[in-house]
């Protein structure tokens, strides 16, 4: 017998033929605890991998590899880069074609290989350099520079499938529509960034650690083993997961939408703006999806394209666009803008594991009997942000509310400007670190490569835990921007938009760090980024940096004065609000604390912003 429909998942979910699914048998926090925590196991390891390896790449590059120092930073960034981008595949191939579970499945397998050469690369021989007991190596053939990168760049393919789906695959396992599993959903993702937090503060101050005074083999091999590990418990569970339909024809849903908005525009450039724009007459929300306002100004020529005329009837092929599709191009747009004026903060972070390294391993790293790694510093990234969190979110919040009647405290794009004034000030702090570091190479008549600065490393200590703070209004504010911002149904952009946000800002660092080097060895005869920190100038480049961080800042401020924010249909009541009730209501995301639209949306914010 049929068993009552009540006892299925209300979302759709299904098994892996396709089946409905028994919604007391699967999926959730308690029902089966391997469903959940082995994927936030997962990304535990997978951060303790990624972060094992990356953290501390420009060092191995530097002294097992012996490449010069810009060709390491601009290998650490290029490799970096690509492990964000990749996503942008992933994410495609999992929502086209094969779903988040195979994706995932497929994707976990070369990660896993990714690891497994890499330890193989630093542990093997005929694999690695040799080295002497005093540090000294010779330099890498070209068959253990191949496989080295070959290794690396598996690793990034395997990353571009995990990363977009190892959180919302989790996240799948609850169901939206059921009251009680909508609101145990966001355990899951504080678990889920707990997890990850924990994976990159182990790996920043065990595994570098262990790399460097055990060894790399041994550094590589722990998190390989703990993602193995991870994936057969992952996988013990799959008589229990949920999935969610794969719906191809929703694939290409953006581009189809901008290509039809553009095309009825430009067909209606000569028209004159005057008369009503096409909309589902005056209800608020069409089969399920809640309409968009009209908003003035930005990107005005786009109205062009919801124009009604009286031709528009004769000719089916010349129908107009609707107001709401029309207002999510414009999103679209405005958030393209907005992400390009992200990208010189995107390349403060690639700093950390490249340069900040670098000038770390000059200073005095001794603590008592211990020498710290220059890369185990980036723990006091992640600490900082663990502190800054809840001091934001349970103090700064609730005293900006009272003050600007904003339910967040101040704006998407405000929150993002102190980001970038952060970052700035990160910038700012190691550059006069650096002068100071300087003073005392002068002072001391230091100019050996390998001399170490009488000046202990924790002077760096403040850049590192003014970015930890500056990434609690940069890096969780894009998420927020992005995922606020983007259209209904089309939610994966944010996602898109934040990767590859941090993608092209590793690669802008390493054509910038590139470009620096060519034009100082030409013109002073020196590059400022030279392989003998001790006899450069990387506080010329931190000023230059400074610079570009400013100048950024000054745009990015002009975007954010200009941007036009999205605005809803608060309520199916068959009537549209005034523009002065919708803009008090809804513009710049000022709108009441009790409004069902804030009530929804703080739901949504607190599972996708932990």
């Amino acid at each position: 017998l049929a068993r009552p429909p009540m006892e299925f998942t209300k979302d759709g979910s299904v098994d892996l033929r396709g089946q409905p699914i028994i919604a007391s048998r699967t999926g959730r926090w308690k029902a089966f605890p391997v469903n959940t925590r082995t994927r936030a196991g997962y990304e535990a390891f997978e951060r303790m991998a990624f972060y094992g390896v990356a953290s501390n790449l420009v060092v191995y590059l530097t002294t097992q590899m012996r490449q010069e120092t810009v060709s390491s930073v601009r290998s650490v960034n290029n490799w970096t880069g690509a492990v964000w981008m990749t996503p942008i595949a992933g994410a495609y191939v999992a929502d086209a074609f094969l779903g988040r579970f195979w994706t995932f499945t497929g994707a976990s397998l070369i990660y896993l290989v990714g690891m497994v050469m890499i330890s193989l690369a630093v542990s093997l021989k005929p694999l690695h350099p040799h080295c002497t007991a005093d540090g000294d190596c010779a330099p890498a053939t070209r068959r253990q520079v191949a496989f080295f990168y070959a290794a690396l760049y598996t690793m990034a393919v395997g990353a571009g499938g995990t990363k977009p789906n190892v959180s919302t695959f989790g996240a799948d396992q609850f169901d939206d529509l059921d009251v009680r599993e909508r609101e145990i959903k966001a355990s899951f993702f504080n678990w889920w960034t707990f997890s990850t937090f924990t994976g990159g503060l182990v790996a920043m101050l065990v595994l570098v650690y262990v790399q460097e005074e055990v060894g790399w083999g041994v550094g590589y091999a722990i998190p390989t083993v703990g993602l193995a590990l991870s994936l057969v418990l992952f996988y013990v569970g799959m008589p229990f997961y949920r999935h969610k339909p794969v719906r191809r024809s929703t694939a290409a849903g953006p581009a189809r939408l901008i290509g039809r908005v553009l095309r009825a525009a430009y067909a209606n450039r000569g028209c004159q703006l005057t008369g009503e724009l096409n909309e589902h007459g005056t209800a608020a929300a069409v089969d399920g999806k809640r309409l968009l306002l009209h908003t003035r100004g930005n990107f005005r020529f786009l109205d062009k394209a919801a124009m009604v005329s009286d031709t528009d009837s004769e000719t089916a092929s010349h129908a107009p666009c609707t107001v709401t599709e029309v207002e999510e191009v414009k999103l679209i747009a405005g958030m393209i803008v907005v992400w390009l004026v992200t990208l010189v903060p995107c390349m403060i972070p690639a700093q950390v594991n490249t340069l900040f390294v670098k000038q770390g391993t000059t200073l005095d790293r001794s603590l008592g009997a211990v020498r710290i790694p220059a890369a185990s510093l980036g723990s006091f990234i992640t600490i900082s942000m663990l502190i800054s969190i809840p001091i934001y979110d349970r103090v700064l919040v609730p005293l900006l509310r009272r003050r600007t009647g904003d339910p967040r405290g101040i704006t998407l794009l405000q929150r993002l400007g102190v980001g970038c004034l952060l970052q700035a000030l990160v910038v700012a702090c190691a550059c006069l670190v650096e002068v100071r570091r300087m003073r005392v190479i002068r002072e001391r008549s230091i100019h050996g490569p390998h001399d170490t600065v009488p000046m202990s490393v924790f002077w760096m200590l403040p850049q590192y835990v003014l970015l930890g703070i500056g990434d609690v209004f940069n890096t969780i504010g894009v998420l927020e921007f992005f995922y606020d911002q983007s259209p209904e149904g089309m939610q994966s952009l944010g996602t898109t938009f934040y990767t590859s946000g941090l993608g092209v800002g590793n690669f802008l660092n390493s054509l910038l760090v590139t470009l620096v080097d060519r034009t100082t060895r030409a013109s002073v005869g020196k590059s400022w980024i030279g392989d003998n920190l001790n006899d450069s100038h990387l506080d010329y480049y931190y000023v230059f940096l400074l610079v570009l961080s400013v100048a950024n800042m000054a745009l990015f401020v002009w975007v954010a004065m200009r941007y036009k924010y999205k605005k809803e249909f608060l309520e199916d009541n068959g009537t549209m609000g005034t523009p002065e009730a919708e803009t008090e209501m809804v513009a710049d995301g000022k709108v009441t604390a009790d409004s069902p639209l804030v009530v929804e949306r703080d739901k949504v914010e607190a599972m996708h912003v932990a």
